[in-house]
């Protein structure tokens, strides 16, 4: 990538007390869209000329998937429909925003002690509606996707990944997919990497699926990014403007405490969206078919002041 807008990562300063490098500076403490800066008319106009057919793919999962939720404080949504006298209405009662898939906002992970995005305190959310999900779909969530099909690329070798192991996908295997693709990064790129996980997990037997929930820490598996310093600095490096996947938590599990939690590197001190548990197997198979794997990405954030998450309602126009 060349002509890049951010310093390189190992530019950024670091915590005061810890080796782990922060971007809160970049666009000033004052920011409440994170990496979302990297995404302007310029790269929506770049995003569009990708458009060929006008094809229209949906990347998120029904609302009431996965079936059942994956965690146990989570329950499944009731969905009531009223009678009125022109017809009916209808509401969710107990619906976790981040239980389908989803977008991880910049409310969602703290640095510890050190805060938020910006280096926000508790009192500083609690006071006011401060990096809340409304302001990512104020600024408009969409630009240019990108997908590393991962799944689709060891599967063509021979070697298929394995959705219920604790597969690290290494920042040198998502450049070898991508050569593999043709695909070329640019600056404001939504990342979009499939792991083939929630398709295999919506073809297991009821009993299995149930098997699974509550599971997330207790010996819960499944490939996923690289946790390590390392695969956030790639990350920042190639701007990508988020990072969105077919998995449960973006990251592998188990969680390598050793190499530490990638989620509080890139949404705490990077304030980089992330998206889990989309669906990617058709946007795959269209991707591979026209030889290209790259296309306008929307997403219908909910303008939720104070959210903290929200449905991806994302779609791909190919």
């Amino acid at each position: 990538m060349t002509g890049r807008r951010t310093p390189a990562f190992a530019d950024l300063p670091t915590l005061p007390d810890r080796d782990e490098h922060h971007a809160w500076d970049v666009w000033g403490r004052a920011d409440e869209i994170g990496t979302l800066n990297l995404i302007g008319p310029q790269q929506r106009l770049a995003a569009a000329k990708t458009v060929r057919s006008g094809q229209m793919i949906p990347l998120t999962l029904p609302l009431n998937e996965p079936d059942p939720g994956l965690f146990d404080e989570r329950d499944v949504f009731q969905h009531v429909v009223e009678d009125t006298a022109a017809g009916h209405d209808d509401r969710l009662d107990g619906f976790y925003l981040q239980g389908s898939s989803q977008w991880d906002g910049l409310r969602h992970i703290k640095a510890g002690r050190h805060g938020y995005w910006g280096g926000r305190s508790e009192a500083d959310l609690a006071d006011s509606e401060v990096l809340g999900v409304d302001r990512w779909a104020e600024h408009g969530f969409g630009g240019r996707g990108v997908l590393v099909d991962v799944a689709g690329h060891l599967a063509a070798q021979g070697t298929p990944l394995a959705p219920d192991e604790p597969v690290e996908i290494t920042a040198a295997l998502l450049d070898e997919v991508a050569d593999a693709q043709g695909t070329v990064f640019a600056s404001g790129d939504i990342l979009v990497v499939r792991t083939g996980w929630t398709e295999w997990y919506r073809q297991l037997p009821a009993r299995d699926r149930a098997a699974l929930r509550g599971t997330i820490g207790t010996g819960f598996a499944c490939p996923g990014l690289e946790s390590a310093k390392d695969m956030a600095g790639y990350l920042w490096d190639r701007e990508f403007a988020a990072v969105a996947m077919d998995n449960v938590g973006v990251e592998v599990f188990p969680v390598n405490r050793a190499k530490g939690f990638l989620h509080r590197r890139l949404i705490a001190l990077q304030g980089m969206p992330l998206g889990e548990l989309w669906l990617l197997d058709r946007l795959a198979r269209a991707c591979a078919e026209r030889g290209s794997y790259e296309f306008l990405l929307v997403s219908g954030v909910l303008p939720l002041p104070r959210g903290v998450g929200s449905p991806a309602n994302a779609h791909a126009i190919l």
